[in-house]
């Protein structure tokens, strides 16, 4: 049984302490978090021991959940890996691809183990219908939020836009050739909805699109192949594929979908699948992936590296959008 305690008790660090106190292979010493109200509400509510600081919470324990505001990701990491602690860490990783380099560095010297937050890698929907997204050759993605004060501090990018980066960079094996993004600043002092696209030497394309001022909330992405189109429904947990194949003699089902494709050209079968979605809770699930990690010596689902790429390139959209005619 791994020792563990979670840093950060706002809204997200109550869940993950909800969700760790159902693992049994973890060991919840308890919690910190500044905020001296908050704190005492928390440690009666879930019954958890408040510690006094952040180092002696760190010195208690082997893993330390970082659930704290971003702008707090790096001290609090570097103060975990320095003492060999194993870490888990909340998207986006750190606030700049700077830090997540040295990150990256402290987690190579001290041998610990290190996993970024992106749940939605974990998505039942999306774990799903992983397995049929193989050569992905143009990817769209909507994630569409109301209107919420919370997060408007960092551009929408990094709020929303971040959690699609990293599914996309998941599934496409290839290096970014180009990147080109717009964006507006509507309520906010940055922006508010963004457009992304993002060219793969492979010839891949991924269409991403964040808002957070809409008036319904949408997490839908969809992926294209030559054999196959995937969608994906991230907020609904639904997922659906649909395969085309080359029809070789009668087709035995009478209600079958078939193309003909004309003379000496054959015809091609379009079958309809919806993968059968586990009811799961994702955070309770990356929880459990990152202990399975440290027990086995295996590289985490979501590593370091991973979180990095993900900042990397969001960095590079924020970029492009402060370039845009919108915001000049």
């Amino acid at each position: 049984m791994l020792k563990i305690g979670v840093l950060g008790a706002g809204h997200l660090g109550k869940i993950h302490i909800k969700c760790i106190k159902e693992i049994n292979d973890f060991e919840l010493l308890g919690f910190f978090d500044p905020d001296k109200i908050n704190s005492e509400k928390v440690e009666k509510e879930l019954n958890i021991k408040r510690y006094s600081s952040i180092n002696e919470l760190i010195d208690d324990v082997d893993v330390v959940d970082i659930v704290t505001p971003t702008i707090s990701h790096f001290d609090c990491a570097e103060s975990s890996l320095k003492k060999f602690k194993h870490v888990f860490i909340e998207k986006p990783i750190v606030t700049t691809p700077s830090e997540a380099l040295t990150l990256i560095e402290l987690t190579e010297e001290s041998g610990a183990k290190v996993q970024v937050g992106h749940v939605e890698r974990f998505n039942p929907a999306f774990t799903a219908a992983k397995p049929m997204i193989k050569h992905p050759m143009f990817i769209e993605t909507h994630r569409l939020a109301q209107f919420n004060p919370r997060g408007t501090d960092v551009p929408v990018v990094l709020d929303l836009m971040i959690h699609d980066i990293d599914i996309v960079l998941s599934v496409v094996k290839s290096t970014i050739k180009k990147i080109s993004a717009s964006g507006v600043s509507v309520v906010s002092d940055t922006p508010d909805i963004a457009n992304a696209r993002i060219e793969f030497d492979n010839g891949c394309v991924a269409n991403l699109t964040a808002s957070r001022i809409s008036l319904k909330n949408m997490r839908k992405s969809r992926f294209f192949q030559r054999d196959a189109y995937i969608s994906v429904d991230f907020l609904e947990k639904k997922s659906e594929i649909v395969r085309i194949k080359d029809i070789k003699g009668e087709v035995e089902d009478p209600m079958a979908m078939v193309i003909d494709l004309g003379k000496d050209k054959g015809s091609k079968q379009i079958i309809f699948e919806k993968p059968e979605i586990k009811n799961i809770n994702a955070i309770k699930t990356e929880l459990q992936s990152f202990y399975t990690s440290i027990i086995n010596n295996t590289k985490p689902i979501v590593t370091i590296n991973d979180g990095y790429q993900a900042l990397e390139v969001a960095y590079r959209i924020i970029d492009k959008l402060e370039m845009s005619p919108a915001n000049l």
